[in-house]
């Protein structure tokens, strides 16, 4: 079993990297590899694309790496490997993205990526630091997970998910925020995992167990 966390020069993935080798030993989920090799991404179990800063930036950054953005979307739309997006690697699922320049997003989940606009001005953007999840679907990644647990959030920007049923939780930030977006065998969270202590374990390593 081949986990695979897509570097892309997208940021520190050192705390990710950790967060998932902590998880699949405790599960037995086998090995974690960061790459930046579309072979790699090819012959994975399951792929895992974070992201740091601006959607535009994220995205063009991953283009840039010569067909490593190809061997993500055959594997997952085509192969139907589990894939988890977090943070922008989350937003890049939308049809688009609104930050800085309209930016076509992966168009997995349909949707837009745009401002955070707290209806209470005192609230401040970005909405940094921990938030209490409100589930809106179950699904297996959020096994052991309940309404008013914490996850740790750093972003400006937001997803509008088309569908409502392709949402499985928010967070309340005078206004609903999108914290975890899912459907088949894709995934995606706003939140960092690997910053989010227990609970953002517990899902990764749900993850790492989940069985579409």
């Amino acid at each position: 079993m081949l986990t695979v966390l897509v570097d892309y020069d997208s940021g520190n993935l050192h705390s990710a990297e950790k967060a998932f080798q902590r998880m699949a030993l405790e599960t037995g989920m086998g090995e974690v590899l960061v790459s930046s090799r579309p072979e790699d991404v090819a012959r994975a179990d399951r792929i895992v694309l974070p992201g740091d800063g601006a959607f535009p930036a994220c995205r063009r950054a991953l283009g840039a790496h010569g067909g490593l953005f190809e061997a993500i979307e055959e594997a997952v739309t085509s192969r139907a490997r589990p894939f988890l997006g977090i943070c922008v690697g989350m937003q890049m699922m939308a049809t688009w993205g609104r930050e800085y320049a309209d930016t076509k997003g992966f168009g997995w989940i349909a949707g837009e990526v745009v401002k955070i606009t707290p209806t209470d001005p005192a609230l401040k953007v970005p909405h940094m630091g921990w938030n209490d999840l409100i589930l809106d679907a179950p699904h297996p990644v959020l096994a052991g997970i309940n309404s008013g647990d914490h996850a740790y959030f750093v972003h400006s920007y937001h997803f509008k998910v088309a569908d409502p049923a392709e949402r499985l939780a928010h967070v309340d930030y005078a206004g609903d925020i999108t914290a975890i977006i899912g459907r088949d065998t894709m995934v995606g969270m706003q939140f960092h995992p690997e910053k989010s202590q227990a609970n953002g374990l517990r899902m990764i390593g749900n993850f790492l167990q989940w069985k579409p």
